[in-house]
């Protein structure tokens, strides 16, 4: 991962980008996701489920701003399979991109989805049994 964050961070010198911040780190853990004011953009390997990845990282994203996941062939499996978890994860309707037709051999599938508008992801207290108590 260092490596990758070296190369980020030398493209945002490189082109000269104001307010870019590269991170160190992943966004399941509390302590990156404290070190962060939401993004308009966040992006994400294909490292889990499309549901795992908008429970990740869709907290991370502002409102209206956009989750991109770079995701395989299965895309359009993962989101039917997971639609329903990426919408309690704060996500509107995830769409699949290709990207690189005309280069690449095998273009990347990309799937985008947009924060909604509402409450913040995470945010939502469950009720216990016990009416009137609430837990986190």
């Amino acid at each position: 991962m260092a490596r990758r964050v070296e190369w980020l961070e030398e493209v945002v010198d490189e082109l000269d980008l104001d307010g870019v911040t590269v991170v160190r780190g992943r966004a399941e853990e509390k302590a990156v996701r404290a070190q962060l004011d939401p993004a308009d953009v966040v992006t994400a390997r294909a490292v889990a489920p499309l549901a795992r990845l908008a429970g990740w990282c869709l907290p991370l994203v502002r409102e209206s701003g956009t989750l991109v996941a770079l995701k395989g062939a299965s895309a359009a499996e993962e989101i039917e399979r997971d639609r329903t978890d990426v919408a309690k994860a704060g996500g509107g309707e995830p769409r699949i991109v290709e990207c690189g037709g005309d280069i690449l051999d095998t273009p990347t599938t990309v799937v985008v989805i947009e924060r909604v508008k509402g409450q913040r992801p995470g945010s939502q207290r469950k009720r216990s049994k016990k009416k009137g108590q609430r837990s986190a």
